[in-house]
């Protein structure tokens, strides 16, 4: 019995999983079968529960997302303090500079948004709350890579590190001196190595311990924001991320060997 839970749940997981992942528009029955490589009938009845749940609603021919997923989903960020208390800041940070501002925290191997706001000058058609990137290759990345020695960041990303621009990171070694480098300034760097012609500048979270629990970045295009000055945008987030580990219980600097 626990088998069969544990499958259903795994193939309900996996049917969210292609609705969400679906660019052409809602995904069709036979489409999510695809994606899937479950049966047509299995399809069918999940989707029948799933409708029944809120989990997903008809569109048109399609399927997409329910309202009962978002409602969990904003409910569940809600439960994150870092969220709660970046929420002002995030978006005045985006106000001030007229960039795009987040949060994020690690899970597993990912920097995952919590928190997300747009300047003027960095406008997207589509939310980056709950979407990740790769640890290694983002200043968020960087900035939450901080409270992993380098054994423990080696066995978690692994031998190989993937390049994504000819400025990515691609070994260990580099990436050591790099975070060495984040650890003494306060601040990470992400310049065209996740994609090219975009530059983000990113500080640590920390909690009332001192131990870097989140992130809190500006990016945007590299020439917009060299014409801003970089060194003015950095003092900005270094500032709303001090802002925030204040209000997470933060009451004393941390000495610069134990960023």
């Amino acid at each position: 019995m626990a088998a069969e839970v544990q499958q259903g749940v795994g193939r309900a997981a996996a049917v969210l999983e292609a609705i969400a992942s679906a660019t052409g528009g809602p995904p069709r029955a036979s489409d999510i079968s695809r994606a899937t490589g479950l049966g047509a009938s299995t399809i069918a009845r999940m989707l029948t529960t799933l409708e029944e749940l809120g989990y997903v609603s008809k569109v048109d021919n399609g399927y997409a997302i329910g309202a009962e997923v978002m409602s969990l989903a904003s409910r569940g960020l809600n439960q994150y303090p870092i969220h709660r208390e970046s929420r002002t800041p995030v978006q005045e940070l985006a106000q001030r500079t007229g960039f795009s501002a987040n949060v994020a925290v690690r899970v597993g191997d990912k920097a995952v948004y919590l928190s997300h706001a747009e300047g003027e000058l960095a406008r997207k058609s589509h939310t980056m709350v709950g979407l990740g990137q790769p640890l290694h290759a983002s200043a968020l990345g960087k900035c939450l890579l901080l409270g992993l020695s380098a054994q423990e960041r080696r066995e978690l990303l692994g031998d190989e590190l993937p390049k994504f621009t000819v400025n990515t990171i691609g070994d260990h070694d580099a990436l050591d001196a790099e975070l060495d480098r984040v650890a003494r300034d306060g601040y990470a760097t992400e310049d065209q190595e996740l994609a090219l012609g975009r530059l983000c500048v990113a500080a640590p979270i920390r909690d009332a311990t001192g131990r870097a629990v989140g992130a809190i970045s500006l990016s945007g295009r590299l020439t917009m924001m060299r014409d801003h000055g970089l060194d003015r945008l950095q003092e900005d987030v270094v500032e709303s991320a001090d802002r925030i580990s204040v209000a997470l219980g933060l009451i004393s600097a941390v000495p610069p060997t134990a960023r």
